[in-house]
């Protein structure tokens, strides 16, 4: 569906973004990633052709942004960051004269226009001027301008910036209901959104692509996912002597032990193994007790720092 190969973009010295490449197939919902000023909406309007690329191209659908521009963008849907509305136009006289200006036949406007108002839950507002809108309706009207023509891929640039929590709710419910019938790109500093909905993750630090995978894959692969930690009473030399000589086991940390004998272990395992049951059972021979055994989770949050921290 979306093909992007040795993408770059340069603004004079400056490289915002550097050979990026990645591949998003047919009912993907990409959650696209990156600190500020990482390259995410430079790469964004590289796809939609709204920025030229210094070097590289990108295929939507099959049609090469470069070779033929009008074919990609007739499959794309766009909301920008900032979403241009022209205050003095009512919401359907805005969404009409959009849909003219994405070539929609004069015969096909209304029905457009209707279907889209009515996704995007906007009749209560149709009439009203678009400066008079407040923010969270503003950004569905931009929403419903990217759903004209049935594009089958929307590119949505930090679709909840600026709205409140109810209206983030709002908004996160519409794009999930999206996905049925669109390939969706999310680029969002919203982590928990894009573990909710998205099933890969494209993440961008410094113009360079780090990672495009599952988060699943992303997170099981990350150096804190076999992290385990265990609180017992007994032979704490004996113990850590037993934890080394596991197969996944890389290091045994003994964090702390209290006044009254309880032992603070943290276990550092390879990523994808759990051996919680083979510490238990060691525990159990040394007639040790246990209060406590927690083999950590790692999210999507803890990829993302790990990928873009520059220490």
């Amino acid at each position: 569906m979306i093909e992007a190969k040795q993408l770059s973009k340069k603004f004079g010295r400056f490289q915002a973004v550097k050979n990026a490449s990645f591949t998003i197939n047919k009912g993907d919902i990409v959650g696209f990633l990156g600190p500020n000023g990482a390259g995410k909406t430079t790469t964004l309007r590289m796809l939609t052709g709204y920025l030229p690329p210094t070097s590289g191209t990108a295929v939507i659908a099959g049609h090469d942004v470069l070779k033929d521009p009008m074919g990609a963008r007739k499959c794309l849907g766009y909301l920008p960051e900032h979403v241009p509305l022209y205050d003095e136009q009512r919401v359907t006289e805005y969404l009409k004269f959009r849909a003219r200006l994405k070539g929609i036949p004069s015969k096909e406007i209304w029905n457009n226009v209707a279907r889209v108002l009515e996704i995007c839950d906007l009749e209560p507002v149709r009439r009203k001027m678009i400066r008079t809108l407040s923010k969270g309706y503003r950004q569905r009207v931009g929403l419903a301008d990217a759903l004209l023509g049935k594009p089958d891929i929307l590119i949505l640039d930090e679709p909840t910036n600026g709205l409140d929590p109810n209206q983030i709710r709002q908004m996160r419910e519409r794009i999930k209901a999206l996905t049925v019938d669109h390939t969706i790109i999310l680029s969002t500093h919203i982590l928990s959104e894009v573990e909710m909905m998205c099933n890969k993750v494209v993440i961008i630090d410094q113009g360079v692509i780090k990672a495009a995978d599952t988060p699943e894959n992303l997170t099981s692969n990350l150096r804190a996912a076999g992290k385990i930690a265990i609180e017992f009473k007994g032979d704490l030399d004996k113990v850590v002597e037993q934890f080394n000589e596991l197969e996944h086991v890389k290091k045994v940390i003994h964090d702390s032990t209290t006044e009254d004998g309880w032992h603070f272990l943290t276990i550092r395992a390879e990523a994808g193994t759990d051996t919680r049951e083979r510490l238990i059972e060691i525990l159990t021979g040394l007639n040790c007790k246990v209060r406590h055994i927690h083999r950590h989770i790692p999210t999507l949050e803890e990829v993302f720092v790990e990928m873009t921290r520059k220490d």
